[in-house]
């Protein structure tokens, strides 16, 4: 990955003319050839900030560039390097797949390339659907088109809205496979998602928008090691009343029952306190016949950072 962002959003703002700020200054760098994941609740400005960066919707302050071209200024060259799948199915039903698809080409002022659209209709397995009419596709095969009709023109950079929101597991699957090999391709890749498990699967990087403006970027590895909490979970012989006071300093949570002592560390942090815990309980004659661990999902995370913004 090269170090200059395919992307740079600066100080980006939009409001409506109902006086709704749908963005709120926001910058972010989109590294090249990566899959960026834009995580938050609906009505967070996901939308608002993709449809700004395809050139949709005018910004009222702020700039992007795309690979170093203005979209307001240099609006052609920039918009020809995006292909953008929407969530909302807007599709001519009497079309055929096969001539949308290559409409979508024609579109972007691209040459006809025969092989390009059925390579790509193999790859969304709508190659035995190419001559159907599309108001005889299911929602799903719909969705699969739309995904086509954004490749359609070979852009650098793919924008997916909600991909799998509404769609079948399978669906789900087959989108997450197309994803990685249109990365391993060199296809920089940013989605939309209000499904943790997707952010986490699927991106290098997460960023958390909420309320129009960004709260956090980080890597995904590290955004989850450094807010990932781990608990350990002890199951005593011997039920406690209250956590006896040489153990006050752990912080530990007694169950109601007092059947079950609850140590929540730091992921990156002490194993050392694990130790030294195991050694106190047993010092104060407590004994246990079973413990787990559990480390906090991506979810648990989110739902504390959005949280905490209110």
């Amino acid at each position: 990955m090269s170090m200059q962002p395919i992307i740079t959003i600066s100080n980006l703002s939009k409001t409506y003319a109902s006086g709704f700020q749908a963005l709120k200054r926001v910058s972010l760098d989109i590294r090249r050839g990566e899959i960026f994941a834009l995580l938050g609740p609906n009505g967070a400005g996901k939308t608002t900030l993709i449809s700004t960066v395809c050139g949709i919707v005018k910004p009222t302050e702020g700039s992007v560039l795309v690979a170093g071209h203005d979209i307001v200024a240099d609006y052609r060259a920039a918009r020809s390097m995006i292909g953008l799948v929407p969530q909302e199915l807007t599709t001519d039903a009497f079309e055929s797949v096969w001539a949308t698809v290559s409409f979508s080409r024609g579109l972007f002022g691209k040459s006809k390339n025969a092989a390009h659209i059925e390579e790509v209709l193999k790859a969304l397995s709508l190659w035995d659907k190419k001559d159907n009419k599309l108001m005889t596709l299911s929602g799903g095969m719909k969705r699969r088109v739309l995904i086509a009709k954004a490749l359609s023109h070979e852009p650098t950079i793919l924008f997916l809205d909600e991909p799998t929101a509404g769609v079948d597991v399978e669906l789900r699957r087959d989108m997450w496979q197309l994803v990685r090999s249109l990365q391993e391709r060199g296809v920089t890749i940013i989605l939309t998602t209000h499904y943790i498990d997707e952010a986490e699967e699927m991106a290098d990087r997460i960023g958390v928008i909420s309320k129009g403006e960004i709260i956090l970027v980080d890597d995904k590895a590290e955004l989850m090691r450094k807010l990932g909490k781990k608990q350990l979970a002890l199951q005593l012989e011997t039920p406690l009343e209250r956590i006896p006071p040489e153990l006050v300093a752990y912080n530990l949570d007694l169950a109601s029952d007092g059947s079950e002592l609850i140590y929540t560390y730091d992921a990156q942090g002490e194993r050392s306190g694990i130790l030294a815990l195991l050694q106190d309980l047993n010092g104060a004659g407590i004994r246990f016949k079973d413990l787990q661990t559990t480390q906090s999902s991506l979810e648990d995370i989110f739902v504390s950072l959005v949280s905490k913004k209110k």
